[in-house]
Order: structure tokens, then sequence, then C-alpha cells
């Protein structure tokens, strides 16, 4: 098969395969002598023919194993079953005489991803590797040992793995034989044209649960199904047979989740307590699910309510109803027709480390089965495990039984070998051993020899294939009854292809002998609509009206409108409630007291000022700019206000102009303080005249048209997109409807709110920028140090605020969390600009009068020389000549 036909029907195959063909594979060693030796966590075993096999000898790894804790009955008793049967061939003069067949046989580990990589190995032997450029290190041409080529597969175990390895396998026409999956799936000759299986499939078992159902008389019952192929495949197909047949009802389907939580069966029992009267269940379900559903029902005292009706996965195994056997009681399970194989049991039970090295799991085994240790070094002080001494026997030394599958390992072991000596008798007529016909093995031929075998299988049953590679369904009928107090699986009928019944046998929960009742046609509940079976118009599921669906009509769900949610009962719609952050909640009482008192403090500082309006501290200040400045401080508090009242149109409005203009008043004027500062002292270190635009009337000026910027943005914005509230019912619209809510608010979105902020943001980078570089002035001299520490704080403060206001995004409080966040930001930045900048002076004035005095009067000249002595001398040990030109400077400035 070339390599494009590859890339067409399988391009994920393609490029793994190419990795393989250039030489990597893990089983690409020279192949040693020996009948059997371990082989790269495989098992293989030379023969003239070579069978591949797919065994689940350890279970699911958990934490990113691979492979978790060996399984002894499914994993090696079914493995040492392939290996029995190859010896049997191998020794049967009459059965591929002179042709010995090998195996090379794979743990699976329960994965179908594990076992997908691990069959790669039977497909190595058919890329051919290029040898050409391979040299070995005399120059002499390389010896490469070509892999043994599997012409046939016998597995998997699961279906999913089945499904997995099936799809890789026909792409190199490799036939494949499972002996234990049953999902329907598989029986599509389309997609799995190289699958066949000794077991029926669960066509056949839900066909037989069917006609069960119907002799006992019930139309109303319940599926519960392991998510997976088998569980979804053998539900789906029970319903549909169902529906094929007419005259039962599924009250309802419920799946068990691959990874249940904590009180997920719980759920499960109470879900199924809704349609009470359907009490048989219908189970596809794995063993250790089962159990849990048995122990769930227990703990809801709902022992001898339910009828379970279990499928081959449940059969007559003990440990499902261990210790559960009064809620099992009365349970009908059902089970590929099987008997012991007493040949196999003789060879297991002789099966010790000496005789058995070609298993290479089998040690493992022996210290599982035995409880003890091969190696004296994993022996723990103080362990009760003992060490092994090898004189252990199976079944004498720790019990034993044939695990349930091992009739149909041997059976498609057998099944491969007829195929073959009837392939061999047909194209090597008289011939001894393998002929060219047969060298190699061509699958496609192999498949019809396969799928037209007819022969009595290790049990006496027939074993034959039908066209999908199913074998014939032929079942048992047990039931879990409690006789004298003893529990026991009891035959009660066969199905093969039509039922036979004993229902006079069969005994129900309390030991009696009347059939309990499980009808259709339950009421549905408010809220849930009625899903009519097809064909059956008296019964119907039940199905619940869910997320944001309501009740229509007695068939129909439809969704509410986007302002609605359904109701506590799903059977109307009603408008979902509108928040909006009220003053009495925590999230503003907090911002409105810091407001209350910022504004209150502000209001103090301006009263001061207007009072001492003619004081040199009021002076030095720069009255004008200090005015402006409170303004703004005032704007940022009373923003708290806007930004916590009901959106409105004026509201909305309101807070497009005041929630930036506050920060940008503020941060304007101490960029044009600063600036100042930094131009008056940038011109005295060259003269002593005095730098342009430092007077009042300029620096108002600078001010407002810094100011003016934001206010245009501002103008743009409302022509651009006018200011409106709106209801945002998708920011809280939650899974469960009950916690819907719609949020009243404003049109502004972050986007919007990063712009309207980023131009105070970008006056208060610049002002703080301007604080460094200013930092070197006289201490006192002209607010400059403390307009630094100012914007230092309020940088940090917004730094503080970026990742609370946008990390709480998806939090279910944001509106609360991001409205409180920005009107805290916002007062803490008045706050430090109020308590830096005008507390001290305010301090002074009040309660040091006698150091707001004016000084001498100089000219602008002799004061800026002055100055400028002083920040030259300030950093020679504190000598500070003139430094009453500190403020002195300022009081000639503002009168220029």
């Amino acid at each position: 098969m070339s390599g494009g036909y590859f890339c067409m029907e399988r391009l994920s195959f393609c490029l793994l395969l190419s990795a393989w063909s250039w030489g990597w594979a893990p089983g690409g060693a020279a192949k040693p002598k020996g009948q059997g030796y371990p082989h790269m966590n495989s098992i293989r075993i030379d023969g003239d023919i070579t069978l591949g096999g797919l065994f689940p000898v350890h279970g699911r790894g958990a934490e990113g194993k691979a492979c978790g804790e060996l399984k002894k009955e499914k994993g090696i008793h079914r493995l040492e079953a392939m290996l029995f049967a190859l010896d049997r061939i191998n020794n049967d003069p009459d059965l591929l005489p002179n042709i010995t067949l090998g195996a090379r046989i794979l743990d699976t580990c329960s994965r179908d991803t594990h076992a997908l990589e691990q069959s790669l190995t039977f497909v190595q032997a058919l890329i051919e590797k290029d040898s050409t450029e391979v040299r070995c290190v005399n120059g002499g041409p390389p010896i490469i040992t070509k892999p043994e080529r599997v012409v046939g597969v016998i597995g998997a175990s699961g279906s999913s793995v089945s499904i997995m390895v099936a799809n890789i396998l026909r792409l190199f026409k490799i036939p494949q034989i499972s002996y234990a999956s049953t999902a329907p799936d598989l029986s599509d000759n389309s997609r799995y044209d190289f699958f066949s299986r000794v077991v029926p499939s669960d066509t056949y078992q839900a066909q037989a649960m069917v006609d069960i159902v119907k002799a006992l008389k019930w139309n109303y019952v319940s599926t519960l199904a392991s998510e997976g192929s088998y569980g979804e495949s053998g539900v789906e197909a029970f319903i549909q047979k169902s529906r094929e047949d007419g005259g039962v009802c599924v009250a309802q389907s419920v799946k068990i989740p691959r990874e249940p939580k904590p009180g997920e069966f719980d759920k499960i029992i109470r879900r199924l307590l809704e349609t009470s009267h359907a009490r048989a269940v219908i189970i596809f379900a794995n063993e250790d699910d089962i159990r849990r559903v048995l122990e769930a029902a227990k703990r809801a005292n709902q022992t001898g309510h339910f009828i379970w009706m279990g499928s081959d996965s449940w059969g007559s195994k003990i440990s499902p109803v261990l210790h559960l056997e009064e809620v099992a009681e009365g349970s009908v399970t059902i089970l590929p027709k099987r008997v012991s194989v007493k040949g196999f049991d003789r060879y297991f039970s002789s099966r010790t480390l000496d005789n058995n090295r070609r298993n290479i799991w089998f040690a493992e085994f022996w210290e599982e089965n035995f409880h003890c240790k091969l190696s004296r070094h994993a022996l723990k002080k103080g362990s009760s495990i003992k060490k092994c001494t090898n004189r252990e026997r199976i079944g004498q030394d720790s019990s034993y039984e044939q695990e349930g599958k091992v009739q149909f390992v041997i059976d498609a072991v057998y099944a491969m070998g007829h195929a073959l000596h009837n392939m061999h008798k047909n194209l090597c007529p008289g011939k001894v051993g393998l002929c060219p016909r047969m060298d190699p093995v061509d699958g496609m031929e192999l498949l019809k020899y396969i799928r037209n075998v007819n022969f009595s299988g290790i049990a006496g049953t027939p074993v034959t294939f039908n066209e999908n590679g199913d074998a014939p369904g032929r079942y048992d009928i047990y039931q879990y009854q409690i006789r004298n107090s003893t529990p026991e699986y009891k035959v009660i009928g066969q199905w093969t292809d039509h039922l036979h019944l004993k229902v006079e046998s069969m005994l129900w929960p309390g030991g009696g002998s009347q059939l309990p009742s499980s009808i259709c046609s339950l009421p549905c509940k408010p809220g849930e609509r009625k899903k009519l079976v097809k064909g059956i118009p008296c019964c119907w599921h039940c199905e619940r009206c869910d997320g944001y669906q309501y009740q229509l009509d007695e068939f129909h769900c439809k969704h509410c409108h986007f302002n609605e949610r359904p109701n506590e009962n799903h059977t109307s719609c009603t408008p979902i409630p509108i928040i909006k952050l009220e003053w009495s909640s925590p999230w503003a009482v907090v911002p409105v007291f810091i407001a209350i008192v910022g504004i209150i403090a502000t209001l103090f500082v301006v009263v001061t000022f207007v009072r001492y309006n003619d004081t040199p501290i009021v002076k030095a200040s720069g009255r004008e700019l200090s005015y402006v400045l409170l303004t703004g401080i005032f704007l940022c508090y009373a923003t708290t206000f806007l930004m916590i009242a009901e959106p409105d149109l004026s509201t909305c409005s309101l807070r497009r102009i005041f929630l930036g203009l506050g920060m940008s008043i503020s941060y304007a004027a101490l960029l044009t303080k600063t600036n100042r500062i930094y131009r008056i002292f940038e011109q005295g270190k060259k003269s002593v005249s005095a730098p342009r635009f430092i007077s009042p009337a300029s620096q108002l000026v600078i001010t407002f048209s810094l100011i003016s910027l934001q206010l245009v943005g501002v103008c743009i914005w409302f022509i651009v997109d006018p200011s409106h509230s709106v209801i945002d019912y998708e920011d809280q619209r939650t899974t469960n409807p009950h916690f819907a809510r719609g949020i009243l608010k404003c049109d502004i979105s972050d986007l919007s709110l990063i712009c309207l902020l980023g131009y105070s943001m970008l006056l208060m980078v610049t002002c703080t920028v301007y604080a460094i570089k200013t930092r070197g002035v006289p201490e006192t001299f002209n607010e400059a140090k403390p307009i630094g520490f100012t914007m230092y704080t309020t940088c940090i403060v917004w730094l503080a605020f970026i990742p609370i206001f946008f990390g709480t995004s998806q939090s279910a409080e944001k509106m609360y969390i991001q409205t409180t966040t920005l009107t805290i930001s916002v007062s803490l930045s008045a706050s430090v600009s109020l308590g830096m900048l005008y507390m001290p002076k305010v301090y002074i004035i009040l309660f040091h009068p006698e150091q707001n005095v004016p000084k001498r009067k100089r000219s602008l000249k002799a004061v800026v020389t002055a100055a400028t002595m002083s920040n030259k001398f300030s950093q020679k040990g504190g000598f500070r000549p003139n430094g009453e030109a500190k403020s002195e400077l300022c009081e000639n400035l503002e009168t220029q």
C-alpha cells in the first residue's frame, strides 16, 4: 500500500507513520532466539505466521500515567487464554500442520489512545525503510532485521479501544477479531470492514432485553448508561429496538459521567425517582458504576423499589452486588452463553514462574495474586508482605475463578487458525509449510476466509460470522435471587433469536412471586414537555425545559425573551430583575463617606484660603492656580455621587463630562506649577532673567488650555456616540436563570473609560516627570517636593487601580467592584493632593500665624539670583543663604 493512499485515507496517520518509516518504532530491535521472551513491554513468540494480541493487562493510569494497576482476570486470564490456544493449535497435527503460529501481544492499558500507539507495532513491517544512506562503521552494508509481519490481531477488549485500533488496521488490511467488544457501532461494515468478533453485538443484547421487558408486561422503563461507546451505544440500541418493536416506552435516559463528582450517584437515584412508576431500570454500565448505583439506592432507602436489568457487564458477577444483596434482589441480568473451559483451568493452575517466562507480566501477577514480593529489596521493614517462595500454587494458595471471556478469547484464536488453515489448503494444496502465495499473507483474502469459518468452539457452540463480522446472539438470562438467606444467580431463561423465559421461577424483592409493575404514560411535571416515542403515542419522555426555556405547551419548550427568565417551574416567563448600585449598599457607603469627608475638607481649605487670601502663604502658593486645583479636587470627590446615582440620560452625560474633568483640572494645574518651577531654575542656570509665561495670568491660560483638550475630546464623543443609559442582560446572564440580573448602567465601556481617563493619566505622568526633574530645588521652594510626593503617591494609587479594575471583569460582582474601585481611586488621588499640598499651609495659617508674615521686598532680578544661588549652595553642608528668596520669588512673580 503506497504512502499516498495513507495520506488520502487518514492524514493524521500519515505523519505518524512517516516517523516510523525513518526508524522510530518501539519494536525495532533485532529478534533474539527462543520460543517466547519479553520485548519492549510486549510478548513476542516466534512462528511461521504471527498473530497480534491486545489485552487490558493494566488498568487506565492516573495523574498522566499511561497504565495503572494490574488486571488479574480481564488482563492475565485473557492473555493466558490466547497463549493456551496457540499451544493447542501448534500441537494439533490436523490444524495448520507444519506451520507454527507466533504472537506479538501488547498491553492496551484500558486506554484507547495508548492502544493506538501500541498497535503501530503491528504495521511496522508494512512500512518500507530506506536504507540506501545507511552504512556501518567499517563501510559495509547494514544488517537490518525486518520486524515480523502480523497477519491478524486478536482483540481488543473495550469497544472504544477496538474502534480506535480498527481504524488503523483497516488501512493496512489486517483482519481483527475481538473477544469482548460488543458496541453496535462496530457492526458498520463500511467503517470497520476488517473487524469481526466472536461475541454478539449489543444489538442482539438490546433485542433480548426488550423481549424480556415485554414478557414481564412492562412498558415503562428508564435507562442508565456509563459514558462511553459501550454504555451509550447499548442504551441507544435498546431505545431503537423498543421503538421498532413498539409497546415499550423509555421514561428517561440517564448518563453516568466518566469522572463522576461526589454525590453524582445520589443525584442519579433522585432523578430516577422523578419517574417513580418506571421501576424497571435498564443498565449498560461498567461494574464499578453498577456497584455505586446500588450503594446510592441503598443510601436513598430505595431497597426493593427499583427492578434492575443489567447487561453483560453485570452478568453473573459477585463484585457489583457484594454486601448489597438486598438492593440487588430480583435483578435480571444477561450474559452471552458460555461455559467454563476445564482445560484452561488445568493449564492456568499449573503456571509457575519457571514454566511461564514468556509472559513478561506473570511475575507482577504472581506478586499481586499471592501478596508477596519477588525481590527482597522491595520489602519494607515492618510490612506484612512476605517474600515469594515460588512454591505458591494458583488455586491452592489463592482463590481462582475463570474469567468469563476466556472461552471467547480461545474461540477468536481458533477462528483465525481455521481461517489460515482453510486459506493454506486452498492456496497451497499439497505444500508443506507456507508457499509463495501465502508469503506474505494477503489480508483481504484472509478476511474472506475468516468470515466463512464454521467450526465448533472450545465450549461446543458453533463459531460463525455474519456479513458484518458479528457472531450470532446467544444469551443466558439470570436473576439474582435470595432463597433461605442465600443469594445466588439463577438461570431463568435463554435467548437465541427468540426468548425462552421461565417467569414462574422468578422471585422479586421480599421473596414474592407477584410480578412488579412498571407501566407507561405518567403525566409530566410542570415545566417539562412530552417527547413522544416514535410510533408509541401513549408513551413519552419527560424533558425539563432547562436554562431560559419555558413550557410553551404540552409538547414544546421555547426560549424566553432576552429580558425575561422562566419562573421557578418553567411554565412561564417573568421579567429579569434590574439591579443598580444602591446608596445603601456597602459598596456605595464607603466611597460616599470618603467623598463627603473630602468635600468638607476641600471646602474648609477654600474658605481658609479666601479668608486669608492676602497673606504671604496663600500668595506664595499661587492663589489662582490653587483655586483651580481645589476646584478639580472638589470635582473628583463630587464624581463619586455621579457614579453611584441611578443611570439616566443626564447622569450618564455628567459622568462623561466630570469623570475625567476633575482629574484633568487637578493635574493640569499641578503640571503648570511644576513646569513653571522647572523653567525658572533651568533659566537660572543660564541667566538671571526670568523665563517667559510665569505670571499668574499666563499660568491660568496654560492650565485652561490643557483642560480644554479634555472638554474637546468629550464633545467629540458626544457627537459620535450620544450618551444614554442601557440595561445589560448579558453581563450577569448566569447558567442558572434564578441568578440572572439585568444591570442598569451608562453606555461607558471599559475601552471608553480608558480613553476618558487616558488624557488625565497623560497629564499625571507628565507632571510626575517634571516632579522628578525638580526634585533638587530648595526644600520648600514653591511646593516642588510636596508636588513630587503627591505625584509619586498618585501613580501608586492608579497602578493599583488598573489590575483591580480590569482583573474583576469576569466577576459576578463586577459592577460593584469596578464602581467602588474607580470612585475610591479618584477620591484617594484628590485626597493625596489635598493632604500634601494644602493641609500644611492651612495648619500654618491657623496655628502658626507668626510664620505667615511678609518678607522684605527686592527686585525680581535680585530674587531670581538669590534663589539660583540658594539652589547651588543647597548641596554643601546645609548652607542655604538667602533662603527667604523661596517665597519672595513667588510673591514677586505673582505681581508680574
